[in-house]
């Protein structure tokens, strides 16, 4: 199985990781690219982009990376956090009025970009499709309760926190949450990065493979519970990423369509204290909000322990033992892609693949590329 790109010689233990899990077929098609302080110390991928095994993974494949969406995201509120035209201590409803209805009026911004703020789905009849509809997914959700008491737990906001943030961001910048992406950081940054796809794209987009079965059965769980409604408001489709509905969509919790390349240089923006190639995202004192810990303790939907920062999921040992205790935030996408973000060591690491593994945060794959990156730091 060829491997294609390059790496420090120092990482030589991520690339024999990558090639053996693309030569057992563990793997389909993936990438992996780490930045340090600017410099793209290992860039590489392999394997297919299609389950028929006859369309190679190539340098400007790009693949939806489910959740890891969540990071780009969180990173263009904070860019509005940064600019003064966001406060993230302040109701949700001073920028959009329509989301203080139903009791909702309290709930602040930082709720939002910490999954507490009891909004972590739709109420039910809600489809996939029906996301696709900005207007009727955004008034739907303003129009809704609460599940739970804002600020009191966090509750996974799966498949709605990019409309719920992307509402935001439309209401203060007067642009579509796609559309502030492309020009205020894919464009100034020249990174392979956008929600959603456009069509010029899809010869290019690595088909994604289905996970394996929940370990679990929803139907054991009371229908009323958090995690539920969740899971089931709209449920999860995974064949639907690789439809044109799926990518025309704007939805920055689910459907960002990139690689590791461009998401190692776009998040390093954290790691390397808020400048990109000279051109500053992020203030040293809007980053440091990211590690200002919201909440700790079982999530109400996925139910194991988290730790939530503003927009960025923080180090908790009981859920990712790999990932140490330290200043580092990080967040993964459905089937196991991921980017973290190293601010010590000026370190951005990220992976993407097209065969989803089990699991929605991280999987066994990704586990052992950031185990065998944390062992080449440290010898």
């Amino acid at each position: 199985m060829e491997l294609n790109g390059h790496n420090d010689e120092r990482f030589a233990r991520l690339r024999d990781e990558l090639a053996a899990n693309l030569e057992s077929g563990e793997e389909l098609g993936a990438a992996v690219a780490i930045d340090i302080d600017g410099d793209l110390v290992v860039d590489l991928w392999g394997g297919y982009r299609d389950v028929a095994r006859t369309l190679p993974w190539e340098r400007d494949t790009i693949v939806n990376v489910w959740s890891t969406t969540k990071e780009i995201t969180a990173l263009a509120v904070l860019m509005l956090v940064d600019r003064g035209l966001v406060d993230l201590d302040t109701p949700v409803a001073t920028y959009w009025p329509e989301f203080g209805q139903a009791g909702k009026q309290a709930i602040e911004v930082r709720h939002l970009m910490a999954h507490t703020s009891g909004v972590s789905g739709w109420e039910q009849p809600f489809t996939v499709e029906e996301m696709y509809d900005w207007e009727t997914s955004v008034a739907r959700l303003a129009a809704q309760a609460p599940w739970w008491e804002p600020g009191t737990a966090s509750g996974y906001h799966a498949q709605n926190q990019g409309h719920l943030l992307g509402e935001i961001v439309r209401r203060v910048s007067g642009k579509t949450l796609k559309q502030f992406v492309a020009e205020e950081i894919a464009e100034p940054l020249g990174v392979d990065l956008q929600i959603g796809a456009e069509a010029k794209d899809d010869d290019r987009i690595a088909e994604i493979v289905p996970p394996p079965p929940l370990q679990f059965d929803l139907g054991s769980i009371p229908a009323d519970s958090v995690m539920v409604k969740t899971m089931t408001g709209p449920a999860a489709n995974p064949a639907a990423a690789n439809t044109p509905a799926w990518r025309r969509a704007d939805m920055g919790a689910l459907n960002g369509h990139t690689n590791a390349r461009a998401l190692a240089r776009t998040m390093s923006a954290i790691s390397r204290g808020g400048e990109v190639g000279g051109i500053r995202l992020l203030s040293e004192k809007t980053i440091d909000r990211i590690f200002d810990e919201q909440v700790h303790g079982d999530d109400l939907v996925l139910g194991i322990p988290l730790r939530w920062g503003i927009g960025f999921g923080l180090p908790e040992p009981t859920t990712l033992p790999y990932i140490p205790d330290e200043r580092i935030c990080f967040w993964g996408g459905w089937g196991g892609s991921m980017t973290i973000m190293f601010p010590l060591q000026k370190m951005t690491v990220s992976y993407v693949m097209n065969k989803m593994g089990p699991g929605i945060i991280g999987s066994d794959r990704s586990e052992a590329y950031i185990r065998a990156v944390l062992r080449s730091v440290a010898a």
